[in-house]
């Protein structure tokens, strides 16, 4: 479940940027350059969760 919030969230803030920089830039609004952008966040936010780690290191709990 957490794949899917993940991409529709992702999704839409993609969307959201594509139109503002679409409009900034004076071209017309892709709706798959938003789609591209969508997938590369996701990939992201799970690639860099995996990364970091969930506990806390020893020298941060003994204070």
């Amino acid at each position: 479940m957490r794949y899917l919030f993940t991409f529709i969230w992702s999704f839409l803030l993609a969307q959201m940027l594509t139109y503002v920089v679409s409009s900034m830039n004076g071209s017309s609004f892709s709706l798959s350059t938003g789609f591209i952008l969508s997938i590369i966040f996701t990939v992201l936010v799970f690639v860099l969760g995996a990364i970091i780690p969930n506990e806390p290191n020893r020298e941060e709990s003994a204070h």
